[in-house]
């Protein structure tokens, strides 16, 4: 892939699913996710009214650069944590992609495991509560841990689940994020490993 993307158009009359500050239905885009022209791309999606929806489609961020901002992430997470080892927890289902890319450029021992959490119900807006749908499936006490979302936005979720974790004997917590939305934090949060910061954006594609 070349990473690149012109914009494309849709007349068919059906309305967009939106992802408001984050996540909409995913098997809408499951033909996208697997496209082997977009596979590593993250794509800005917008709408317009003329009459019907339509929508307009084009990149945001490269394959290559979500691939050379990996490894610049891996590097630095080697770094800090040189001589200890790592419990990355991926935030199911969007980090999934980024964690095994991330992970698998880390030079020190880490081993995975994965949580599902939800904010948002069926709405695109945060209801502020969340609620734990899959919880870890091995201890982290005594654990460096790293838990790695695909966008930060608000905050909530992140602050939940460091508190959540510490509880739960983690030794020392660190957030790692794809892409923040810093201009939609509502708690005092900071990812300590951010890829991309972008503006308040709808945005698909690299497992989201």
């Amino acid at each position: 892939s070349d990473g690149v993307a012109g914009p494309h158009g849709s007349s068919d009359g059906r309305r967009p699913d939106s992802l408001g500050p984050r996540r909409a239905d995913r098997s809408r885009f499951s033909d996208l996710q697997c496209d082997k022209e977009n596979s590593g791309t993250i794509i800005e999606r917008t709408m317009r009214k003329e009459g019907k929806m339509a929508e307009k489609i084009t990149v945001l961020i490269t394959e290559e650069e979500i691939d050379r901002r990996v490894r610049e992430l891996a590097a630095q997470i080697s770094k800090d944590y040189e001589g200890k080892k790592i419990r990355m927890v991926g935030i199911l289902k969007g980090a999934s992609f980024f964690m095994c890319e991330l992970a698998k450029r880390i030079t020190v021992p880490v081993s995975i495991d994965f949580m599902q959490v939800s904010s948002y119900g069926g709405a695109t807006e945060s209801t502020g509560t969340v609620r734990i749908r899959k919880d870890l499936d091995e201890s982290i006490e005594g654990l460096d841990v790293i838990i790695v979302e695909d966008i930060v936005d608000s905050g909530r979720t992140l602050a939940f689940l460091g508190d959540f974790l510490k509880s739960k004997g983690a030794k020392s917590i660190r957030y790692c994020t794809l892409l923040d939305k810093p201009e939609r934090r509502v708690v005092d949060l900071k990812a300590d490993y951010a890829g991309f910061e972008i503006p308040d954006q709808f945005v698909v594609g690299y497992g989201m």
